[in-house]
């Protein structure tokens, strides 16, 4: 009988190791997203820009935690105006998720068209609940987002705009004119 020296299961057990750490990292939500946002500095403020599209003015909070820190957040939902156009009949739908072979005789795919009907024919109610249109890609960002801006000087809160114009939410912070000293004369 042979022993196997511990360099020889080395790799094995890294793989173990890596594979541990893979499943022990936090996967993102897929209900939150972060927005992308520019933000600029000018010598009067700074300028932030960010991309929320699909995203109504009424599901957008801007607000300060703190003096210097501005917090957006929000929420978006996926909707579609064209809902009836992408409906599909629950046997179509069943035909996405089923292999086909074309290499069979033609005496073959008759009786498999047999059962196919069958199989459609006994769609349980639970089924017709779900959507009758298939995803071929999902990549629209929707759920809950939030953005978090510290600025480095300090910003006038009560002169801050925003406006939302074709998925750009702009954001104007103007700086605080800095506190002038004023000396007083002792009498």
């Amino acid at each position: 009988m042979a022993y196997l020296c511990n360099s020889d299961f080395r790799p094995l057990f890294r793989l173990l190791d890596d594979y541990e750490t893979h499943r022990s990292r936090p996967t993102p939500s897929p209900s939150r997203f972060t927005p992308a946002f520019d933000v600029r500095e000018l010598t009067d403020g700074y300028y932030l820009d960010g991309e929320l599209p699909g995203v109504d003015q009424s599901g957008i909070d801007i607000e300060f935690s703190d003096p210097q820190t501005l917090v957006i957040k929000g929420q978006t939902q996926r909707s579609y105006q064209n809902e009836k156009e992408n409906t599909v009949s629950p046997r179509r739908a069943r035909r996405w998720r089923q292999p086909t072979v074309e290499d069979e005789e033609a005496d073959s795919i008759d009786t498999d068209t047999d059962a196919d009907t069958d199989t459609v024919g006994s769609v349980t109610s639970t089924d017709r609940a779900q959507p009758s249109f298939h995803y071929w890609a999902s990549e629209r960002s929707i759920g809950e987002f939030q953005r978090t801006f510290t600025f480095s000087t300090r910003v006038d809160q009560n002169a801050v705009r925003a406006s939302l114009k074709n998925g750009i939410l702009s954001v104007v912070v103007p700086k605080e004119t800095a506190p002038t000293t004023k000396k007083i004369r002792i009498q």
